[in-house]
């Protein structure tokens, strides 16, 4: 009988301990795993900390590529206002106004042969499309605006395209057919030159003649006119663009900055 007491004590010291164990085993595994979330915690907020400062250097660099833009946009919106001005004036001497200043007519000319493309700074949002960083950016406006500034640039660029073929087909090539380019070159460059360069006194009144019986001459001017208002108001509308944009931009970095 003692015996036997004794084997269930045993027994019973045995499961205790094995309780005891248990207890401490399980204890072990929750502390493991609190660690390990607390861990990946720790590194969630590191690699986010990471990516929000990724996602501030690429909109600080989107928003000096819009200062640069604004300003050459500017630079573009004058300089076409001019050359609308300057094609009316001559549109006026082929409807019958006598020319007066025969270097000036030939200015106004030349400003107009020599139109320039607009071509927009755009290497930031063009990184993080290639680079598959777009995602980065967590504001849904600046991406849509983005992606507006974008469709806006090659709206412009589609009339850029159509003023060229009606330049190449209705002034360049009469042009070419109809007049003696070397006095009308000589005489802009001295103008421009204030007599450093080129010639003085090559052109007249009469050296334009010709010039202005030319139909398809006349209709590039028109179209020149037509044309140029309409790039300029497209780049009016992307100006808009931009500068709401750049507000976002503001918003943002100082509201998560």
């Amino acid at each position: 009988m003692i015996a036997f007491i004794r084997k269930l004590r045993r027994v019973a010291l045995t499961e205790g301990a094995l309780g005891r164990y248990s207890a401490y085993a399980i204890g072990e595994i929750i502390l493991v795993v609190v660690g390990i979330l607390i861990a990946l915690q720790i590194n969630n907020y590191s690699d986010a900390r990471k990516d929000r400062a990724r996602e501030v250097g690429y909109l600080a660099n989107i928003r000096a590529d819009l200062v640069a833009n604004i300003t050459e946009m500017d630079r573009y919106l004058a300089s076409r206002t001019e050359s609308i001005a300057a094609a009316q004036r001559i549109v006026d001497h082929f409807d019958g106004k006598p020319i007066e200043d025969a270097s000036a007519f030939n200015a106004d000319g030349v400003r107009i042969y020599s139109w320039q493309r607009y071509y927009q700074i755009n290497n930031t949002y063009q990184e993080l499309v290639n680079s598959g960083n777009f995602a980065l950016l967590t504001n849904d406006r600046i991406k849509h605006g983005l992606l507006d500034l974008e469709a806006q640039y090659k709206k412009m660029k589609g009339e850029e395209d159509h003023f060229r073929f009606d330049a190449e087909t209705l002034l360049y090539r009469p042009l070419y057919e109809s007049m003696d380019l070397n006095p009308i070159v000589l005489d802009f460059a001295y103008r421009v030159s204030q007599g450093q360069a080129g010639k003085e006194g090559g052109l007249t009144a009469q050296s334009f003649a010709g010039y202005l019986k030319n139909r398809q001459l006349k209709n590039g001017f028109v179209m020149t006119i037509l044309e140029f208002g309409t790039m300029n108001d497209q780049m009016r509308e992307m100006k808009r663009l931009s500068q709401t944009l750049m507000a976002e931009i503001d918003a943002e970095i100082g509201a998560r900055h």
